[in-house]
């Protein structure tokens, strides 16, 4: 982990609300001036810490009406057998998280479908048959109550 002053946290804080916020504003907003402000960002670019930027979407703006949650058990905990299953996983863009886990389950996998008969192909065609798997268990969601990208950051 990296020690972060206070005015790193709160660049971050910023950052992660409004990611398209200008340099200027974002100084303004943390007590700096321009210059120093912009070495501070990429300096937390440069570590790894702020990954990247991106748009928060609508996905049902967007056609995309349903989130499934799915169980996926796997044949095999071998690293190859993991490492084949995840890389799979990289290249079906329907899958917008793909987490290995502890315990029973070995992955859990956030994916977005148009609809449910989309779902079901996707079900049948790309997820089931990839390799070593064992066990799909998927569920519906019905609505989100919360859903915050980031991390916590204390300021």
């Amino acid at each position: 982990m990296i020690n972060l002053d206070e005015i790193d946290r709160r660049l971050l804080a910023e950052l992660q609300a409004e990611g398209r916020i200008t340099n200027v504003e974002l100084a303004q907003r943390v007590g700096l001036t321009a210059p120093p402000c912009l070495r501070r960002v990429r300096s937390l670019e440069e570590a790894g810490i702020i990954q990247g930027y991106h748009a928060d979407l609508d996905p049902s703006k967007l056609g995309f009406t349903i989130t499934v949650f799915a169980l996926v058990s796997l044949k095999s905990q071998a690293e190859e057998s993991l490492r084949a299953f995840e890389d799979h996983m990289k290249g079906l863009p329907e899958v917008r998280e793909c987490h290995m886990l502890n315990g029973e389950i070995d992955f859990i996998l956030k994916i977005v479908s148009r609809d449910l008969q989309s779902f079901q192909e996707f079900l049948t065609s790309k997820l089931t048959p990839a390799p070593n798997v064992d066990s799909v268990k998927t569920s519906l969601t019905i609505r989100t109550a919360k859903s915050i990208p980031g991390v916590p950051l204390e300021v």
